[in-house]
């Protein structure tokens, strides 16, 4: 399996102790997780790749590279909705209010792929049916506050797939759907990363469910990788331990 990403020695900070300190991994056409608590600085290792923690973040790496080409972290965000793309929390929250689904996909067609018109619908209605949305076309007329959670995240994985990214970094995707609908974008997501051969991080506070999904799991804490997993039962760091334990009593909580 060739390498897609590799990161050295990434540090965040915001002018106090670093939020993620030296961390460092290697991606494939895989699925990589990363999972920690609340603070443990896995949404700013995504945010900090795809360039989106604003200028009073304080951003280093000793070595990054994309598909084998050696960049600067500024470089990489450039590549952002082109070779890289980002699907966030809440779908009906990221996309535009004020535009229907179909327009802003349309828009990402347009511009990254020089589609337009009956072209950019066309192409757009296929990628709403490459993710399984069953009725494509009203999904494209609609805005993004009349879709279900699970319908919201599958027209934004379908926005995010416009460009044919290389990369796809997906920050707590499910934490805002009910079981059914978060199995469904799990299983999609799955199936992209497996016909597109691209790479996939997912991030999550829910190790349980990561380690289940994920090829590979970074687990995190205050900033620090403590462990990298390919089977949740070779844990050994105590942190990791702890949240194992912890899931169970988690999911029975009333």
């Amino acid at each position: 399996m060739s390498t897609l990403l590799e990161v050295k020695a990434l540090t965040v900070d915001y002018g106090a102790a670093p939020v993620v300190a030296d961390v460092s991994f290697s991606l494939g056409q895989e699925k990589l997780g990363i999972v920690g608590q609340s603070g443990a600085g896995k949404s700013s290792v995504g945010r900090a790749l795809m360039g989106m923690l604003g200028s009073h973040a304080s951003v280093s790496v000793e070595h990054l590279a994309l598909q084998g080409r050696e960049m600067l972290l500024s470089e990489l965000a450039r590549l952002r909705g082109d070779r890289l793309a980002m699907i966030l929390q809440d779908a009906r929250h990221a996309l535009n209010p004020v535009m229907t689904v179909g327009a802003q996909i349309g828009e990402t067609l347009r511009r990254h792929r020089g589609l337009r018109g009956s072209g950019a619908r066309v192409a757009g209605l296929a990628l709403l049916k490459s993710v399984h949305v069953g009725d494509a076309a009203r999904v494209w007329q609609a805005y993004p506050h009349e879709l279900s959670g699970g319908l919201g995240q599958r027209a934004m994985i379908a926005m995010m797939l416009a460009p044919d990214p290389a990369l796809l970094i997906a920050d707590e995707p499910t934490s805002a759907l009910d079981i059914i609908a978060r199995e469904r974008v799990l299983a999609e997501l799955d199936g992209q990363v497996q016909a597109r051969g691209m790479g996939l991080i997912l991030i999550s506070h829910d190790l349980s469910l990561v380690g289940r999904f994920c090829d590979r799991v970074l687990v995190m804490r205050e900033g620090k990788v403590v462990e990298t997993l390919s089977e949740l039962d070779e844990a050994t760091h105590p942190y990791t331990r702890a949240l194992l334990d912890a899931a169970p009593k988690l999911l029975a909580t009333p």
